[in-house]
């Protein structure tokens, strides 16, 4: 038994210098990228070109991740090749129009009647105005939320020139 054991240790030691020597045969190259990629499927010349850089030692052990899952469907109906009958859309585009056209007239008139209390940078001081920075700061405050409103009218103008006719 005991000439058993140097030949087997000896026929392990020579089938692992034989796989060391043939990996040495293969360069490994380590090229920039994203990912990082390990390969030893390149050419000296190719990884030149490629800017890769031949690793020395270890060998390296690559373990692949788990694949993402798909996405779960959203719940709910699926419109059919994503279309919508013409006369649901127009349905849905007057219901905008609709909606838009009354919030416009509010926050038009609700802009009116602000400029109206400003009076062009002149509103009537107030009675618990006694200090004259407190009125500077309504003042400032006035102007700040007439330029918002103006703002407001301006995008819902643009949301009504979006929808057709």
């Amino acid at each position: 038994m005991t000439l058993c054991r140097p030949t087997l240790l000896l026929a392990v030691c020579t089938l692992a210098w034989g796989a060391q020597a043939q990996s040495a045969d293969k360069p490994v190259y380590r090229c920039p990228g994203s990912p990082v990629l390990y390969t030893d499927a390149i050419t000296a010349q190719e990884a030149k070109e490629k800017g890769c850089r031949m690793l020395e030692g270890s060998p390296i052990t690559v373990i692949q991740g788990p694949k993402p899952r798909a996405a779960a469907p959203a719940p709910g109906p699926r419109p059919t090749e994503g279309k919508v009958d013409p006369s649901d859309q127009r349905s849905r585009d007057s219901e905008a129009r609709r909606i838009l056209d009354a919030e416009l007239r509010k926050d038009e008139a609700q802009l009116a009647a602000m400029q109206q209390e400003y009076n062009n940078g002149q509103p009537e001081r107030q009675g618990d105005e006694r200090n004259y920075q407190k009125y500077l700061d309504r003042v400032a405050d006035m102007k700040a939320a007439i330029a918002r409103k103006e703002s407001d009218v301006a995008a819902l103008r643009r949301e009504l020139a979006k929808l057709p006719q």
